[in-house]
Formats: C-alpha cells, structure tokens, sequence
C-alpha cells in the first residue's frame, strides 16, 4: 500500500511514513494511491465478528510493509481495551429504521479515542522501530486534545504540544487537556478560532527547517491513520444492519470532515452506504457548499457545539482530490484560492457527484437543545449537543428512505453539561474516575495566534515544560 499527496508533487510513501509525516511536504494530505476493497463474500464473512477483529481485518490492507502490521492484533485490543462498553462502539435502535451508534465509551468520552488510542500505540511500536523520536503538534476544537494526550501522555518517543482556541472549548473539555500533568505535555490556549490553530500547526509543517528540526508528527484527522482507523465503525454497524445485502446511511455531525469522509473511505471499500448526512451548526460552511457549490468562509461564531465551529474543514482536500479526478494540480490551484479569495465554487458536474452521496443539513443553538429536550422526554436519555446534531440530520432526512439510517453519537453529554442542562434542566455527571476533574489545578499556556512566537516556544522548549501555575 502506498500514500499519494492530493497536491500531486510530494514523494509517495508508504505507511510508517505517512502515519509519522502527518501532512505531506507540498501541503497535501496523503490518501491511499488505490482503495481496498471488500466483496459481497468478504463482507459475509466479516459479519458477527468482535469489533477487534473486524478492525483487523478493515485496517491491515493500509498497512501493508509497516513495522507494525504484525502486532496490529495486539495492537487493537490494548488500545480498546479501556473503553467502557464490551461492543467498543454499540449500535442502539432509537425508533422505526433510525439507530444511534455510540462512540464516546473510550477514556475521554469522545469518538476522537477510537483512533488516538490506536494511533497511539502504533506511534509506539514504529517508533521503536526506527530508534526515533517525534514532536507532536496538534490542533483542537476541544475533543481531539484530550484523546491525543491520553493516547501519547508518558510516552518515552514522543512530546506533544496541543493548541486549543482560549475560552471557545466547553469546561470539561479545556480541563481533560489542562489537568494532565506529564513532563511530555504541552498545552497551549491560543488567542483565536480553531482555524487559527489549524492554520498554525499547517504551518509549521509547511516551514520544512522547523518540520525536520523537531521530526514534526500529527494526530489531527491530517494524519491518515486517524482516518483509517474511524473506517471501522461504519463497516461495523453496516455489518451490524444487514450490509452486504441491504445498503445503510449515516448522519454525521461535522466540522473537519474527517469523521464523515471515513464514510466515504468505507463506501469506496465496498460498504453499500447510500447516503451521508452532513450535520452542521450556524457555522455551516459544508451544507452551504453542497446547496449551492460554492466553498465561501464566513465569520465563525461560538455554538453549544464547540467542536463543530470551524470555517475550514481540512479534510474536505482529500473528497476535492476525488472531485477533481485525482487531479493535483487542480487540487493545488483550488485550495490556494480559497485560501487567497475565501471561496471557490465547484464546477456543476463535480457538485453533482458529491450531492448523489452527501447531503448538508443545519441547526442553530435553539434547534439543537431542542432535540436534545426531545431525547429526553422521549427516550429519558441525555445528549451531547453534537450527537443532537447527528440524530437532528438522521430524523430530517429519513422520510422515504427504507434503509436504516444511523447517527454517530460523537461526545459523552457530560462534556458539554451547560448546554444539556439548558435543554433539559438536568446536568449530566462526570464518570466516576473523572469525578474530580473541575478540581484538579490546570497546567496551559496563553499565547498569541503568530507563528513565530509558537515555533520559538517549542524550539525552547523549557519555557512550556517550566510553566508551572495555571495560566488559564
């Protein structure tokens, strides 16, 4: 298996390689040069097996040639191990054809786990390998950056540096990144958006000098093991709901795409998903794209969905590429557009072909806590405003359909208890070994959103390991 950049000109590597290099040296994001793919056969044979397994099964053909394909096994259970639900990611039938599938039993109550905790792992075991150490730098909209420290926190090969927008993640999720305190372990509150720390970790990957000085490493969805690894739960509730012989749809609460665009992966595998529905907040980009085909930045504005403020989905490159006829140079031309114009518009064939697989939907803040109220009194069950989101999408879009539509349940309620109280005047508790998060001291650093200032921190990097009280 080898790794193609959708930009077109950056080498072409195999799988230790992408899953160290993050973001390819053109900018690109590295995909597959060719898809897997699973037959109706396979897909029977595949079905009622563990989630381990299937994982093995799913995730192995990317890995062709690493240092770790012959631990993946071991790999998978020990990164799974911990979460909280026998089945990994369970399948829960909410009414008629519509299903909700769980994926924040993992330890930071977030569906960023499902892959951190494997990547983690995997980082481990090829690092080893190679007798290398690697810089982490990485971006989050609050969920990404707790599971990236509990996957990498202790790690002898690894130091990560975790940018998070100050004052625009929910509480719980500021302090599951804030309170961990390891010597590997570097927060820091950005005075910015999202996209502005996204934009400065794109960065520092594109400043080739800084990039090899550090063996600069990522655990965003840029990295494709993040990716690969998400793949898994759509074959297993596609398996779960009668796939090969019936096709399935999903609802997706997005922001960068990622977790989505595994579905697209898992339908170009062989999986028979008939529809994906993006779910979007007021920050809602996507659905504005795939109504009118045009790709146009707005102001982003602070939602009870925090993860899912975002203006500039990253991993929509990696569809574009696609979209485009795997063409990079056209790839190339279009995104440095965006990036000078704030917007491109698509052509209408290409449109076209994302529309026959992709549908936008959006909910403002009042809409969203009022499906969460509606869960309640319906079901008795609390939920997280972005699994709101996703069941919102599912339940709007599911008229005339007769084929099981499941929505992805992204975030415990918990990491988000202002917002479900307001819907439902209940606030949701902490497990039990997070019960004392909102009393443990915090260990972050404020910082401006400038390049400069950031790769002179990490460059000295004694200024954030001696940080010592809490800035935030």
């Amino acid at each position: 298996m080898r790794y193609i950049s959708t930009r077109g000109t950056a080498p072409t590597l195999e799988f230790d390689d992408v899953l160290l290099s993050g973001l390819a040296r053109d900018g690109g994001l590295y995909i597959p040069e060719s898809w897997p793919t699973f037959s109706q056969e396979d897909l029977v044979r595949m079905s009622g097996m563990s989630y381990c397994d299937l994982a093995v099964e799913i995730i192995a053909p990317f890995m062709t040639g690493s240092a770790a394909l012959n631990k993946l096994p071991q790999l998978i259970e020990a990164a799974y191990a911990g979460f909280g639900h026998p089945a990994v990611t369970p399948l829960r039938q909410l009414e008629g054809n519509l299903w909700l599938l769980e994926l924040f039993h993992g330890p930071t109550l977030a569906f960023k786990d499902v892959a951190l905790q494997l990547l983690g792992q995997l980082f481990e075991v090829v690092l080893e390998a190679r007798d290398q150490r690697v810089t982490i730098v990485g971006a989050t909209s609050g969920d990404t950056g707790s599971a990236a420290i509990e996957a990498v926190m202790g790690k002898a090969r690894a130091t990560l540096y975790m940018l998070h927008p100050k004052g625009r993640v929910s509480e719980v999720q500021r302090r599951q990144m804030t309170t961990v305190d390891a010597a590997n372990i570097h927060n820091l509150a950005v005075a910015g958006t999202f996209d502005d720390c996204q934009d400065l970790v794109k960065a520092m990957f594109n400043d080739q000098a800084f990039r090899d000085r550090h063996n600069l490493a990522a655990v965003n969805s840029i990295n494709w093991a993040r990716v690969m690894a998400q793949i898994v739960y759509y074959f297993w509730a596609g398996l779960a709901l009668g796939a090969p012989h019936r096709p399935v749809a999903f609802a997706v609460p997005t922001g960068n795409f990622g977790n989505v665009y595994a579905g697209y992966a898992a339908r170009q595998m062989g999986l028979p998903i008939e529809r994906l529905v993006v779910g979007s907040n007021h920050n809602d980009i996507l659905t504005r794209f795939l109504d009118s085909g045009t790709m146009a930045m707005e102001g982003v504005s602070p939602s009870y969905s925090p993860s899912m403020d975002i203006q500039v989905s990253s991993n929509f490159e990696r569809l574009l590429f696609d979209l485009l006829g795997r063409d990079g140079a056209a790839v190339t031309a279009t995104m440095r557009q965006f990036r000078e114009e704030g917007r491109f518009t698509l052509d209408p064939a290409s449109l076209a072909q994302a529309t026959a697989l992709f549908q936008g939907v959006r909910f403002d803040d009042e809409e969203t806590l009022a499906e969460i109220a509606r869960r309640h009194t319906r079901d008795g069950e609390l939920t997280d405003p972005h699994s709101a989101i996703a069941i919102a999408a599912a339940r709007s879009t599911a008229k005339g359909s007769v084929c099981p539509l499941v929505a992805l349940a992204t975030a415990h309620p918990a990491k988000f208890p202002d917002a479900v109280e307001k819907a439902t005047g209940l606030r949701p508790a902490l497990p039990t070994r997070l019960a004392d998060l909102l009393d443990r001291p915090e260990y972050a650093l404020d910082v401006p959103a400038d390049l400069a200032h950031l790769e002179g921190l990490i460059d000295d990097g004694d200024k954030v390991a001696q940080q010592g009280a809490p800035t935030i």
